[in-house]
């Protein structure tokens, strides 16, 4: 599993376009990408969807985060374990324990929108 994210500037993704549910069942087809001629265009939009990509996936690893220190709070009668939230988040027992300060130093930080 990835590290947790460090503090570096948010980025907000850029919109991912609807895809119709006939193009989505398509393995060929990803966010129409396969329809831009202009490698300039092409690279643009890739580039945009990766950066939306990653955002997302930041954001998400911020709430696991946050998610994993409320289920270990030692307040909570019926807190979990490390090891019960690692297996649940399919993490190392090691990762979950990052994880779970990680969330605590987020919940001491910053307000999640």
């Amino acid at each position: 599993m990835a590290e947790p994210p460090s503090d570096r500037r948010r980025l907000r993704p850029a919109p991912l376009l609807f895809e119709p549910t006939t193009a989505a069942a398509d393995p060929e087809h990803f966010f129409d990408l396969e329809s831009i001629e202009d490698p300039r265009e092409l690279l643009s939009r890739a580039t945009e969807l990766t950066l939306a990509f990653r955002a997302a996936a930041d954001r998400a690893v911020e709430f696991q985060a946050i998610a994993a220190a409320q289920l270990a709070d030692p307040r909570r009668f019926d807190r979990l374990t490390s090891a019960v939230i690692a297996e649940r988040a399919e993490w190392t027992e090691d990762y979950a324990r990052k994880m779970i300060e990680f969330g605590r130093s987020l919940q001491r930080t910053e307000p999640m929108d």
